[in-house]
């Protein structure tokens, strides 16, 4: 019987691979408890899956899990939780060596002290000064705006208890944000503070564009405020057409001329058309949710799966 399942999504690992391996193996031979890794290969196009392929052979408690393509971060955790065996808990680090394994012994301890959902809390962090700021400022503006509370500092290195896990499971929405997938289940949850590790290895996969669209799943799917916004503007800009209204009339009563040129009427169209067209975007966001949600394609695709030490299945498998 499996107690722990490691998860880790890799994706152009194949500079940290040895290291990974090594210390995910330390670790499984230093706990009193069973554990597998499951290792869930994104499409990289350089030698990860090779080494990952060689790795399941020779050590049967690593589960690789080939994805057809690339499909991003969300998704390879996505595929590496539906494949856990993990009976107590499944625990999920990022392949980058960011977050330590050798967290797993503290992190099981508060499973077994009755907590679902164990979620690390970055005290400090290792990227430059811009995006510890961007960070910042948005995690805070989450936590103020989202229907629920969303730990303000904590990425997806967490360990979930196999309830969480299932739960997260059977939820099909294809733009994922994990960590408020996770709150918003519920159960008993506390945090872990830790100090972030620099990549030991390599470049970072999450560029600017992806961390948008992740802070945009994060804000729409776990938020009604730009909805609520839309209602704002437009109160507002009834507000702000009343008030020149008001301005125009005092002007032709006290002092009998009305204000004329190009410009006034040049920004008032400028303005209304402004808000117009972030209403129509803001409302957009959620359409095109809706039309990827309705299209019920699967969340991800496997090329090939490698448990026990053999290929279990080389077929399409989805959630």
């Amino acid at each position: 019987m499996i107690d722990i399942s490691i998860v880790v999504p890799l994706y152009n690992e194949e500079q940290v691979f040895s290291q990974l391996a090594k210390r995910l193996t330390d670790v499984m031979d230093s706990v009193p408890f069973s554990c597998e890794v499951v290792m869930v290969n994104d499409g990289s196009s350089d030698k990860t899956a090779d080494l990952l392929e060689d790795l399941c052979h020779k050590d049967t408690r690593f589960t690789g899990v080939l994805l057809s393509r690339n499909h991003g971060h969300q998704l390879a955790v996505t595929a590496g939780l539906a494949h856990t065996r993990g009976r107590q808990g499944v625990m999920v680090i990022d392949g980058d060596l960011q977050d330590p394994p050798e967290l797993v012994t503290e992190f099981h301890n508060l499973l077994m002290r009755g907590y679902d959902v164990i979620y690390a809390v970055r005290k400090n962090r290792k990227e430059s000064v811009i995006k510890r700021f961007a960070y910042w400022i948005y995690y805070r503006l989450q936590k103020k705006i989202s229907n629920f509370n969303i730990p303000i500092d904590s990425g997806d290195f967490s360990m979930l208890s196999r309830r969480v896990v299932d739960h997260m499971n059977d939820m099909p929405e294809q733009s994922r944000y994990l960590r408020g997938m996770r709150s918003w289940i519920g159960f008993k949850q506390t945090g872990y503070e830790y100090n972030r590790d620099e990549r030991q290895a390599g470049e970072t996969k999450y560029s600017w564009k992806k961390l948008f669209e992740l802070a945009f799943n994060g804000i729409f799917n776990f938020s009604d405020f730009p909805v609520r916004v839309i209602t704002r503007l437009g109160f507002f800009t009834i507000l702000l057409s009343l008030l020149y209204l008001c301005y125009i009339i005092v002007r032709k009563v006290v002092f009998d001329d009305v204000p004329q040129g190009f410009t006034a009427t040049l920004m008032a169209i400028i303005l209304f058309s402004g808000v117009q067209l972030i209403s129509l975007g803001l409302i957009g966001e959620y359409v095109l949710r809706i039309y990827n949600q309705v299209r019920n394609r699967p969340l991800f695709i496997v090329d090939k799966l490698l448990q026990e030490g053999k290929e279990i299945k080389k077929q399409n498998s989805t959630l």
